[in-house]
């Protein structure tokens, strides 16, 4: 008889899938490295198993102990598939932006769930970095294992995601694509890789709003909240290792939400935001290769976890993502049409002319709008991705629109710097209700009791 002792000896060996429709255009070959097969839904069992076994071999975590960890949902669900087979409690904390279902599951586990605000800085002790630090030094016989320092992070990686990955593709793969969060993964992955072919490119997808490539590249970047879940962050953790990166390049969240939502459809397969960022960035590399080369994207999840949100068309068009799903190309080419609409919307993903750098895709876009003439222009996160000289471009010509035209500018923005740089009246947004209006110096002079309210609000 062939049968698994027990859940944990189904982890790990999951499948490479070809992606054929998301990558149309493309030469190279694109695998997907489909994480969702693990018993938990995620990449993050193997590095939960891993953890608790490493600390159980240094008397760190004994019988009846109590497992608490900081995390975004799956590494909690990954330590919680232990915990419940060898009788440890669980308490978990999660920033207020991880789904429901994320927080149910780690709940159908057994665990003790403690959610904490999101728009707090690391060290803030209302961080749930800060709120789990405290929880262990007040539970006795407690173990924290902490994905961000932890070095059986990328150390499981380096073991078993990386080896899969030569092993199947028989040593051809040439670039790897991957989320970054803690780091574990790319960290660990590329650093297998780069000791077997010192030539493998690895490639890291970071969201905008969190400052690891910022990091990376040595740049200043203020962190500020975004929606995908899993990744990105608003510090640089050890696990996270430098030396095996090439390039880390930005997602928008429209982007990963919608490349998410193709990969259901078009190539049948169901995974989170975070995949669909990955993915997104596997897109673009791919699209400058050859035949000769081979790209492995990470898929680190599974989409149940985002029923209410990616997978969701209510909560997307609330969020921005699915208002004007025809683009501006569409809108532009019904000039004159009845039905023209009142208000126009650029998103911070939007571009038309692929051959311009993207500050100056995004004036394009501002330019073109001005043709149409709409009652109020939406302007979401216009300046996301653009270099110093192109936001200033931007906003200059944004003043010019309410100066000489007498045209109605809103902007949706998290960055407060922008903003004040050219509005006439702020009004600061906390899970919509107003929390503060008034003009640019008045609002500056309050700004860290504005940012404290924030969350996940807008400008």
């Amino acid at each position: 008889m062939r049968y698994a002792k027990n859940i944990l000896e189904t982890l790990g060996d999951t499948p490479l899938v070809r992606l054929n429709k998301v990558t149309a255009g493309s030469k190279a070959l694109v695998l997907a490295k489909l994480e969702m097969f693990n018993p938990g839904g995620s990449i993050k069992d193997r590095i939960g198993i891993a953890m608790v076994e490493d600390a159980e071999r240094k008397g760190l975590l004994k019988p009846g102990g109590t497992i608490v960890e900081p995390t975004s949902g799956n590494t909690g669900i990954g330590l919680a598939l232990v915990a419940a087979l060898r009788g440890y409690k669980m308490i978990f904390t999660v920033p207020d932006k991880q789904s429901r279902e994320k927080i149910n599951m780690l709940k159908a586990y057994g665990a003790k769930v403690v959610v904490t605000p999101t728009a707090v800085a690391p060290d803030h002790p209302d961080s749930y970095y800060k709120v789990a630090e405290r929880l262990h030094k007040e539970t006795p016989n407690s173990f924290l294992p902490y994905q961000y320092t932890n070095p059986q992070n990328p150390e499981a990686h380096y073991r078993t995601t990386g080896p899969e990955i030569w092993r199947d593709t028989d040593g051809k793969v040439t670039h790897l694509v991957s989320g970054m969060g803690t780091g574990g993964t790319i960290s660990g992955v590329g650093r297998y890789l780069k000791e077997r072919n010192r030539k493998v490119k690895v490639i890291g997808a970071d969201p905008y709003g969190s400052i690891l490539a910022e990091l990376f590249y040595r740049k200043h970047g203020r962190a500020y909240p975004y929606k995908v879940e899993g990744i990105g962050e608003d510090f640089l953790p050890e696990t996270t290792h430098f030396q095996y990166i090439d390039d880390i390049l930005k997602v928008t969240d429209k982007e990963a939400f919608l490349t998410a939502r193709r990969l259901a459809r078009e190539e049948g397969i169901f995974a989170g935001g975070s995949a669909g960022a990955a993915v997104a960035v596997a897109v673009k590399v791919a699209k400058d290769l050859t035949k000769d080369d081979l790209v492995v994207v990470i898929v680190p999840e599974s989409g149940d976890r985002y029923l209410n949100k990616v997978y969701n068309d209510e909560w997307m068009r609330e969020m921005g993502f699915l208002e004007a799903e025809e683009g501006l190309p569409g809108i532009l080419s019904r000039k004159g049409e009845a039905g023209m609409p009142a208000v126009l919307t650029i998103a911070a993903g939007d571009t038309l002319a692929g051959s311009l750098s993207h500050g100056d895709q995004k004036l394009l876009d501002i330019a073109l709008a001005l043709a149409l003439r709409p009652k109020l222009l939406l302007l979401d996160e216009p300046t996301a991705g653009m270099h110093p000289e192109e936001r200033r471009e931007t906003m200059a010509l944004v003043k010019r629109l309410w100066r000489d035209l007498g045209m109605t500018v809103v902007f949706v923005e998290h960055d407060m710097d922008i903003v004040f740089t050219v509005a006439s009246t702020i009004r600061v947004l906390h899970h919509g209700e107003l929390v503060a209006q008034g003009p640019p110096a008045e609002i500056s002079t309050n700004r860290l009791v504005v940012e404290a309210y924030l969350g996940e609000g807008t400008l």
